[in-house]
C-alpha cells in the first residue's frame, strides 16, 4: 500500500494551493483519508480527515480556509486550501486509516511522502 501525493510548492499569503493523494492500485477501500502538517521545530497536527461517509474533521487553525474531499472510487483525497497564512508552512502528509486490498488484506494506517507548502511573499 502507498499513498503518493503531489500539488505542494511556494504561495503568497492569501493565496491558494491544492493538495492531492492517491492510493495504490492494489487498495478496495478506505475508511479514513486524512491530511496532517509538522512545521518546523513543532509536533504533527492534524489539518483534515474525512471518513467513507463524508464525515469531516478540522483542525481549528484551519477551519473556514482548508476544504477536504475525497472520490471512493479512486481512492484520492484532495486538500484545497486558500487564504494561506504564513502559519500554514510545513511539510504536509497525507494519511489513511482502516484500508483494505484487494486480496483481503487490513492495513490499519499508511502515510504518504511529505509534501512542502511554504507561504511567503
Amino acid at each position: 500500500v502507498q499513498l503518493v501525493g503531489s500539488g505542494g510548492g511556494l504561495v503568497q499569503p492569501g493565496g491558494s494551493l491544492r493538495l492531492s493523494c492517491e492510493a495504490s492500485e492494489d487498495v478496495f477501500r478506505i475508511e479514513t483519508m486524512g491530511w496532517y502538517r509538522r512545521a518546523p521545530g513543532q509536533q504533527r497536527e492534524l489539518v483534515a480527515s474525512m471518513s467513507r461517509g463524508g464525515e469531516t474533521n478540522y483542525g481549528d487553525s484551519v477551519k473556514g480556509r482548508f476544504a477536504i474531499s475525497r472520490r471512493n472510487a479512486k481512492n484520492t483525497v484532495y486538500l484545497q486550501m486558500n487564504g494561506l497564512k504564513p502559519e500554514d508552512t510545513a511539510v504536509y502528509y497525507c494519511n489513511a486509516d482502516g484500508i483494505i486490498t484487494y486480496n483481503s488484506t487490513y492495513v490499519r494506517e499508511s502515510w504518504g511522502q511529505g509534501i512542502q507548502v511554504t507561504v511567503s511573499s
